[in-house]
């Protein structure tokens, strides 16, 4: 038995919850969703599969997932539910464990990956525990990261409380990184963004690296857009990832479904695809159209 999960804050808070409550002593393995939905990562019979989709017929032990484009056909033992965060499923599932644990540790993983926050949160992230360890989390340097998640899984599941954890060097490394990413991120963001009626379009094809940090950031600085539209090159691929926006709230458009048409997916209100170089530009105006179009029948 494996569990495995997503590297970013809610597969982080899923990992905890799941080594906690199946033994601490099972192997961890974090992958992205595109590498299960292309066969590049293998599910194993005895996997718990946290805050990931299956892809086909796969055949794991447990599954907890909560992306809208994720439906199976197929019962697992687990829930899948769309919820604020997998990882809330995860709680509710071994409920009688907790004993009063990880309550607050949940509650955040909701608010951070339904993308719950405050206005000051999104510009003053360093002023908020949660928030700022979420976003030291990278996902784009995969050992790296895996490395990361590893320390933060150990260093929460040891902690009730959130400052230990922040004071670690590591993590504190990593959180200073982010803060300063953020400043640049912004600035970049202000460089290779444009509003196009309601849809703000931040464009970093061509960049190596792509500009990466708060995902949140750009909803302040563009405010009269309900919906953000980003698109990056990795590999023979373009990533676009879009996500309504948090502090204006008009986004009729179900993300998640829309994506899943390009063989990607996610939320109601945030997800991503890759595109084939070749047929990227036209695919991506195709989806630029949509979201300018606004339309609810576009679920």
């Amino acid at each position: 038995m494996r569990i495995i999960s997503r590297p970013d804050f809610d597969g982080v808070v899923c990992a905890v919850l799941l080594k906690e409550a199946l033994g601490g002593d099972l192997p961890l393995r974090w992958t992205q969703p595109s590498d299960i939905q292309n066969g590049r990562f293998r599910l194993l019979p005895g996997d718990v599969l946290a805050n990931l989709p299956l892809a086909g017929d796969d055949d794991v032990a447990m599954w907890f997932d909560h992306h809208v484009s994720n439906v199976s056909k197929k019962n697992y033992p687990g829930i899948f539910r769309i919820a604020p965060s997998a990882a809330g499923l995860v709680y509710e599932f071994f409920q009688g464990r907790w004993n009063g644990r990880f309550k607050e540790l949940v509650r955040q993983a909701d608010r951070i990956d339904s993308a719950q926050l405050t206005l000051d949160e999104i510009l003053h992230p360093q002023q908020y525990p949660y928030v700022l360890l979420s976003m030291s989390i990278a996902t784009r340097r995969s050992l790296e990261d895996a490395i990361y998640c590893d320390h933060l899984v150990s260093l929460l599941r040891a902690q009730d409380d959130i400052e230990p954890v922040m004071r670690d060097g590591t993590v504190r490394r990593r959180c200073d990184d982010a803060v300063v990413a953020n400043r640049e991120y912004e600035r970049s963001l202000r460089d290779y963004t444009e509003l196009d009626g309601h849809v703000s379009i931040t464009d970093f094809r061509g960049l190596s690296p792509a500009p990466d940090g708060n995902r949140f950031l750009v909803y302040s600085l563009f405010p009269d857009a309900v919906v953000n539209v980003k698109l990056y090159d990795e590999g023979p691929y373009v990533v676009v990832k879009l996500g309504h926006s948090i502090l204006n709230r008009g986004c009729r458009v179900n993300v998640g479904k829309l994506l899943s048409r390009y063989g990607g997916g996610g939320h109601r209100g945030a997800g991503a695809c890759r595109l084939e170089r070749g047929h990227a530009e036209s695919q991506a105006a195709d989806i630029i159209a949509l979201l300018r179009k606004n339309a609810a029948e576009s679920d």
